[in-house]
């Protein structure tokens, strides 16, 4: 008889006993083993499922007008804003069990094990939605078992700690639809020039066959393969009933009409005032450059669309391509300080040097509001009148004699009322001013006025010879604009996060700065460049765009031999354009030294066109009498022209003019009794 020990060993109960021990062991190790790691991950919690976003630029209608560009096109939108035509597609196609399994589906990575190994490679792919997020999020594509042990471990955290529909959500605003773009919101305006909320079955069916193979399945750069595709996928919509036979056969028959273009080019919207809206993130709301480029922020900014196309619409057609002179042009509300509309330059692409925000010249006429209404503070009136005449200016203390000369050498030879030196732009009486005033004056009215440039302490600084940036002379003129109130450029109005959340939202505060009477009388006097009743010995200095003018403007121009200006206002608008060549080469060309006028007439009209024309408030302290322009007295019908002016009650003229045709009058200068003279001459007297 023979005996097989190993038979009976494995037929006893110690054999069996053992194996059922073994078992147990082995089972109570995986179990462990398995608690181990749902307690692992549980400890590590849910891992972070934030993604680089463009921050995307909203105009003041809220049209999106830019984005951060970061290589990428990546949007996020919530999964309510999303077709289910398209949630239904990528499910049938990608993972049919997605609401079913916990991230893994076991049958299809049997399958995909049994294909590697048949094929002694890693040949095909069983990833679930949930292991592609993870994919994406945290890891690269190799076909490696390292990275694939990584994402099991990904795919665990996200299933444990974020639902279904926030997995799903986050990988249709993750994946990569090919062409740069990623997400199903970049994916829709890029293909279809369409909201994702819109996407037909058809539509949808093409986009979710993309991410298998995007350079592959692309409709724009494999149309035939991408057919293909689609098809494919309708099958499976069909096949999970998320269609029926019907809707596919109409789908898959239904020619599509591709975009292929991006929601919005890289700063092809008023690219000037998109650099000063992120330089605006960085230097008062303190936002990291990471966090601008690729936070997903919202940021609404204060620009008119319809303001920065009329702006550059005037720049391509005034600027001659012949010349090479640059200009920028700046719009504000007045009342609010937002910045309606920018141009830093004649074209970004050549050069993106920001003229309207960063460069700084001379303002040259331009700064005279500033020191005649330090002269209303002082005790000024428009009738107030100082000799104008070549003069030289002699000093003590070894300081340089200083000779102001006016445009084409022209001058009164005789008394000017400052109403009139304003319009006719009198250099003259502006150093006089000045120098009355005490070299201080002006520049502490200038800081009032929110100029931070430094500005030096000389005579000439009455003829704006020290420089200053265009921003800032603006918002200087919007104060004067909105009656004395202070106001910032602004060109944010709110900011909202990747979640939605208000992180940042302008509060305008109202503070008088000025006072509102002077203020009041400032602005009725700048209206007189525009005034041919100011015409006392030469034209005003706006007269070259009378025929152009439709309505009351404020306003003054400005020149040196580098520089062009015109800044001028309605209560509503405030514009300044500067122009002159970078290298402050002189401008010479007759028509270059009309350019700022051009422009800023050309934005003005064409901006309020159809609007109301609105008059400049005036508060109950203010008065307006009619005065004879030439003497600054009260106009009689011996005065052949007579202009209502707005006077500070008390300070209006009580003397009563005589004759004041210059034609017949005699430009002689008045011998003056020293205790007769008003305290101005009699200061001024040496240079009379």
């Amino acid at each position: 008889m023979e005996i097989h020990i190993g038979q009976r060993f494995r037929k006893s109960p110690k054999y069996i006993r053992a194996i059922l021990i073994l078992t147990t062991l082995a089972g109570l190790s995986l179990f462990l083993l398995f608690l181990s790691l749902m307690i692992y991950v549980k400890i590590l919690g849910p891992p972070t499922i934030a993604v680089p976003q463009s921050s995307l630029y909203y105009s003041d209608s809220g049209k999106l007008i830019g984005e951060t560009d970061i290589g990428q096109k990546r949007y996020w939108t919530g999964l309510s804003s999303i077709s289910q035509n398209l949630i239904d597609a990528t499910i049938s196609v990608e993972d049919r069990k997605f609401y079913k399994h916990h991230g893994f589906d076991i049958k299809r990575i049997a399958g995909a094990l049994i294909a590697d190994l048949k094929a002694l490679d890693k040949v095909q792919g069983a990833s679930t939605i949930t292991q592609q997020y993870a994919r994406n999020l945290y890891l690269g594509h190799d076909k490696t078992w390292s990275r694939k042990a990584h994402e099991a471990l990904y795919t665990l955290r996200l299933e444990m700690n974020y639902s279904k529909e926030e997995i799903l959500e986050g990988y249709l605003n993750t994946i990569y639809y090919g062409h740069g773009v990623y997400g199903v919101k970049a994916a829709s305006q890029f293909y279809y020039g369409v909201d994702p909320s819109k996407l037909s079955i058809a539509q949808a069916s093409m986009l979710a066959g993309i991410p298998k193979g995007p350079s592959r399945y692309s409709p724009i750069a494999n149309p035939q393969l991408a057919k293909d595709r689609q098809s494919h996928v309708l099958s499976s919509m069909v096949t999970q009933t998320y269609i029926t036979e019907k809707e596919r056969a109409q789908a898959d028959k239904t020619e599509l009409t591709l975009n292929g273009k991006y929601q919005i080019e890289k700063k092809s919207h008023a690219p000037f005032f998109q650099d000063a809206v992120n330089s605006a993130l960085k230097t008062q709301l303190k936002i990291d450059n990471r966090t601008i480029e690729m936070g997903g922020l919202k940021v609404f900014t204060t620009l008119n669309v319809k303001q920065q196309e009329i702006a550059e619409k005037a720049f391509a057609d005034i600027l001659s391509k012949d010349s090479s002179i640059q200009a920028a042009l700046i719009t504000m509300e007045p009342s609010t300080g937002e910045v309606k509309a920018l141009v830093g330059g004649r074209n970004y692409q050549e050069s993106p040097f920001n003229r309207a925000t960063q460069a700084v010249r001379q303002p040259g006429s331009t700064i005279k509001p500033l020191l005649y209404y330090s002269a209303l503070e002082s005790g000024f009136t428009p009738s107030t009148t100082l000799l104008s005449e070549p003069t030289t200016f002699t000093f003590d203390k070894g300081e340089p004699s200083y000779t102001p000369h006016n445009y084409n050498n022209q001058y009164a030879n005789g008394e000017l009322t400052l109403a009139q030196a304003i319009a006719l732009s009198d250099n003259v009486y502006a150093v006089k001013t000045h120098l009355y005033l005490g070299k201080d004056a002006l520049i502490k009215t200038a800081r009032k006025f929110g100029i931070t440039a430094k500005m030096a302490h000389v005579p000439s600084l009455a003829l704006g010879t020290s420089g200053v940036r265009p921003i800032e002379m603006v918002n200087a003129y919007s104060i004067l604009a909105n009656g004395g109130k202070e106001v910032e450029p602004t060109f944010i109005t709110k900011v909202e996060n990747a979640k939605g959340e208000v992180i940042f939202e302008s509060a305008p505060q109202e503070k008088q700065l000025l006072d509102p009477a002077r203020t009041a009388v400032m602005n009725g006097m700048l209206t007189g460049v525009f005034d041919s009743k100011l015409n006392g010995y030469t034209k005003v200095t706006g007269s070259t765009i009378l025929p152009e003018i439709s309505r009351i403007y404020a306003g003054k121009s400005g020149s040196t031999s580098t520089d062009s200006w015109m800044i001028g206002y309605t209560p509503e608008l405030v514009t300044g354009v500067w122009t002159g060549y970078d290298q402050t080469k002189k401008i010479t060309n007759p028509t270059e030294k009309m350019y700022a006028k051009k422009l800023w007439i050309r934005f003005m009209e064409q901006s309020l066109k159809g609007e109301p024309v609105k008059s400049f408030p005036q508060p109950k302290d203010v008065i307006n009498v009619a005065v004879d322009p030439i003497s600054g007295k009260l106009s009689t019908d011996d005065c052949p022209v007579s202009r209502l002016t707005a006077f500070v009650k008390g300070t209006e003229p009580q003397e009563f003019c005589t004759q004041s045709n210059p034609e017949k009058t005699e430009k002689k200068v008045p011998k003056l009794d020293d205790k007769k003279a008003p305290w101005y001459k009699r200061f001024l007297k040496i240079w009379q």
